[in-house]
C-alpha cells in the first residue's frame, strides 16, 4: 500500500470512530430526568426493571455469613482518616444517591435518588430523592443531609472523597427533593461519581467533631444492616435493619 493511501485510510477510520463517539454523546446528552445514567449510550435496563439481572428478588431471607478482616479495628466510622474499620462496614450499612449495576461497564441506577438528570455536556447533574427515602433510625434522608454529606465529606472526610470535591463549583437544593451540583472541570465522569457518595445525617453530627468521632459514634445509614454489637478488634456483628423485616423495599436494586 502506498503511503497517502494508508494515511488516507487512517484518517477515514478516525472519522469514523469520531462520528461513532459523537452519537453516544448524543445519546446521554440532556433528555429530563431518567431512571439510570451510563458513561456512554444508554441504561440497559428499563425504568420499570424489578431487579439487577443476577439478583433474586424472591430470594429468602435470614441465615448468618460469616466473613474474615485482615488486621483489627478501633473505629466504627469508614468515612475519615482516623482509624481502621472493618472494610466490609461501608458496603453493607450506607448507601448513595445511585447504585453500581455489576453487568455493565459503568452505570449507575437510582438508589436514594429517584431520578437523575445532567446538562447538555454533563457540566451539571441534579438528583431527585424518593419520598421514602429513610435513615435506618426512621428519619427521612433529606435534601440537606445530602448537601451536607457532600460537603462534610469534601472538606473533612477520608482523602478519598476530598479530589472530587475540588471539581465541584456549586452544590444547591433545586427543590424540596432535588440538588444539583455543577463542576468547575470538563469531565463526563463526573455526574456519575456524584451519584456514589455515601449519604449520612447530618443531625447525627450538630453536636459531634466528625473527625473526631468515638467508637459508639456509629454513623447513621440507609443500607440494609446496621450494628448490633461490636468488641474492639474482635468482630462486628450486623443485623438486618429490622425497618425493613417483612417488607419489600420500594427501591428495584436496594435490596434483593
Amino acid at each position: 500500500m502506498r503511503p497517502e493511501y494508508f494515511v488516507a485510510a487512517c484518517l477515514r477510520i478516525a472519522a469514523a470512530m469520531l462520528a461513532l463517539t459523537g452519537l453516544a454523546i448524543a445519546d446521554t446528552a440532556d433528555s429530563g430526568p431518567a431512571h439510570g445514567i451510563a458513561m456512554y449510550g444508554a441504561p440497559a435496563l428499563p425504568p420499570d426493571f424489578v431487579s439487577l439481572p443476577y439478583a433474586n428478588p424472591d430470594a429468602p431471607k435470614g441465615g448468618r455469613v460469616v466473613t474474615g478482616n485482615v488486621g483489627g479495628f478501633d473505629t466504627l466510622n469508614p468515612f475519615t482518616l482516623k482509624g481502621e474499620t472493618p472494610w466490609q462496614l461501608h458496603y453493607l450499612t450506607h448507601e448513595a444517591l445511585m447504585g453500581r449495576s455489576r453487568d455493565e461497564p459503568f452505570t449507575l441506577y437510582g438508589l436514594l435518588a429517584e431520578s437523575v438528570e445532567t446538562g447538555p455536556n454533563r457540566e451539571w447533574v441534579e438528583f431527585t430523592l424518593r419520598e421514602d427515602a429513610r435513615f435506618s433510625d426512621g428519619s427521612p434522608v433529606t435534601i440537606e443531609d445530602v448537601i451536607w454529606s457532600y460537603r462534610t465529606l469534601g472538606e473533612e472526610g477520608h482523602p478519598r472523597y476530598r479530589s472530587f470535591w475540588t471539581k465541584v463549583a456549586t452544590i444547591k437544593a433545586t427543590g424540596p427533593r432535588s440538588v444539583r451540583l455543577t463542576f468547575n472541570t470538563p469531565d463526563r465522569e463526573l455526574a456519575l461519581l456524584a451519584g456514589l457518595r455515601p449519604i449520612l445525617n447530618q443531625a447525627q453530627w450538630r453536636t459531634r467533631d466528625f473527625t473526631a468521632a468515638r467508637i459508639e459514634d456509629i454513623p447513621l445509614g440507609t443500607g440494609p444492616y446496621v450494628v448490633a454489637d461490636y468488641e474492639i478488634g474482635r468482630h462486628v456483628t450486623l443485623r438486618r435493619n429490622p425497618r425493613l423485616l417483612g417488607a419489600r423495599s420500594a427501591v428495584s436494586p436496594r435490596h434483593p
